[in-house]
């Protein structure tokens, strides 16, 4: 056993435990940890013993511990235990290892030769170990009356602009608003909020995903980056193939806890009609919907209000924005709303500002607020969120 040493005046802060460890790894470990902890070397899992009121401890699980039965069973022990999480140590980043450990619940996974990788797991362990300590079940939102309202951007037609006006308008409730306000890029595929708001996101939607099964609050605003104006953010996947790891029920699931400590959720959609789309169309207070002027998005359009319709969507929570409205391409907005039988709620127009702003990774509302563009989204902003309107800016 090596026990990091501690002095009678600080306390460690938490404690580690490694399992199949090289004892040269375990000994750099302590040596990183200093008086922040005690290492504790133990031969299997049953040694564990925890009092309720114990500190944060990590368990460190060796590579031995990388094979399918055998993780899931030593993750479950941990699990078992109060403010216990686990790390695990593989020899090479396997990609399918990884993803079957973050699924079984484990806190994070890191190559074997670099201890200073794994001090930062552990700690950062910690820190979502202490988060979820420090907030009671009673006081995680599940019970509050009243959830978040949920806004969500869709086109059928790709390049409308959908992920520009999902970003402004995420950032102008967020100025507003004086509970959060948290914008998903559920664009599983090709996301662009991170990219669009200058973000680099540590986590993504994949990653709440992987820690599904004890998923809770404090975990999920832990994976949220922040912007500048104090919107949440929970990015896209990084690469596509990973998008098809979120199911409608996970969606649901990350909106259900969203909503329960946020005052507006506002999401980024696909240009198709897939199931986690369609979920989230269902649950919206707001459906937003992007078109251009263009006859192939007018087009497209039509037809995706006609399978909404089909859908049993009520008309009422449909907001059409006609983006670059007033571009002089032969098409007359009158003529638009005809052909869609729907009134349009915003006439964004067409604004070199719009492009630049993007290109900057600064949303046209922040960096151009006095724009043709910026305050005409700021007035359908007060159409979509009417107590926020006379609020302005926070501070």
């Amino acid at each position: 056993m090596t026990v990091a040493t501690v002095d009678s005046v600080a306390e460690p802060r938490f404690q580690v435990a490694v399992v199949g460890v090289e004892p040269v790894l375990e000994s750099r470990v302590t040596r990183l940890l200093g008086k922040q902890a005690t290492v504790e070397a133990i031969t299997t899992l049953r040694q564990l013993r925890r009092g309720p009121e114990a500190s944060p401890m990590v368990v460190v699980l060796g590579a031995s511990f990388a094979g399918p039965e055998v993780l899931e069973d030593a993750l479950r022990q941990v699990a078992m235990l109060p403010t216990t999480g686990a790390v695990l140590l593989i020899d090479d980043d396997d990609p399918h290892i990884v993803r079957r450990a973050f699924r079984a619940g484990a806190f994070d996974v890191v190559t074997s030769g670099d201890p200073r990788e794994l001090e930062a797991a552990i700690k950062d362990a910690v820190d979502q170990l202490s988060l979820r300590a420090a907030v009671p079940p009673a006081s995680q939102g599940a019970d509050e009356p009243g959830l978040a309202r949920l806004i969500t951007v869709f086109s059928p037609k790709g390049g409308s602009g959908k992920s520009v006006i999902a970003c402004n308008l995420g950032v102008l409730l967020a100025q507003r608003s004086e509970g959060p306000v948290a914008l998903i890029d559920a664009d599983l595929q090709f996301g662009d909020v991170a990219v669009m708001l200058k973000l680099s996101p540590q986590h993504t939607i994949v990653d709440a995903v992987s820690a599904m099964h004890r998923l809770d609050v404090p975990l999920m605003r832990s994976l949220l980056d922040t912007h500048a104006s104090g919107l949440l953010v929970l990015a896209a996947p990084r690469e596509p193939a990973f998008g098809d790891q979120v199911q409608s029920s996970d969606m649901h699931r990350i909106l259900e806890l969203l909503r329960s400590f946020c005052s507006y959720v506002i999401v980024d959609t696909p240009t198709q009609f897939s199931d986690v789309a369609l979920h989230l169309m269902e649950e919206s207070d707001h459906l937003v919907l992007v078109a251009g002027m263009d006859v192939p998005s007018i087009k497209n359009m039509k037809i995706g209000l006609q399978t909404l319709k089909l859908l049993g969507t009520p008309s009422s929570k449909l907001r059409l924005v006609l983006n670059r409205a007033n571009a002089k391409v032969g098409l007359d907005v009158s003529e638009v709303e005809k052909t869609l039988h729907l009134k349009a709620d915003a006439l964004l127009p067409s604004d070199i500002l719009v492009p630049q702003s993007v290109n900057k990774g600064v949303p046209a509302v922040l960096g151009f607020p006095k724009s043709g563009f910026s305050r005409t989204l700021s007035s359908f902003a007060d159409v979509l969120a009417p107590d926020l309107s006379k609020r302005g800016r926070k501070g």
